[in-house]
């Protein structure tokens, strides 16, 4: 009775232990939004400026494979496509209209390898009047430890 007893206690000690060592998961890393939306509107701020200046190039803003839905026009596909489209599209507005950005949020994946962005555009006279806002989505990619805009869409904030 006294084996049986003391078999008990081991066997159950035994179990206790592989019960109670579980496997510990590795912590996620910590992703600093606040860093992430500085980045982000550092970028908006890079874009807005070299679109101002009427010089429309590959600033590194959009990814290869980027994908942009313009108002009121079909989607255009890859970042050669969208600077072109950008080039027309500077041509047709009139002289000192600027453009300005503001990211208003940022949601990042838990490793911070996409981000989508939600923000406010406006476009200015040369008085300073609004003569077009709205809203914008952006979805960003992490490559090479910059971000890059994979898709974005805006709307209108303005009646017709």
């Amino acid at each position: 009775m006294k084996k049986m007893f003391i078999k008990g206690i081991v066997v159950s000690s035994v179990l206790l232990v592989f019960i109670s060592c579980k496997k510990e998961e590795p912590l996620a890393a910590v992703i600093d939004t606040n860093q992430i939306k500085e980045e982000i509107q550092a970028k908006e701020n890079e874009f807005a400026a070299t679109y101002n200046a009427g010089i429309m190039k590959s600033i590194g803003y959009y990814a290869d494979d980027a994908v942009t839905y313009p108002q009121n026009s079909q989607p255009i596909v890859g970042k050669a496509a969208i600077v072109e489209y950008l080039k027309t599209h500077r041509d047709t507005i009139s002289v000192g209209h600027k453009i300005s950005f503001k990211t208003n949020e940022v949601f990042a994946s838990n490793d911070g390898a996409q981000v989508v962005e939600v923000g406010y555009y406006k476009v200015v006279d040369s008085t300073d009047v609004i003569v077009n806002s709205g809203n914008y989505m952006s979805l960003f990619v992490r490559k090479d430890g910059k971000y890059f805009c994979l898709r974005d869409m805006s709307s209108s904030d303005l009646p017709d």
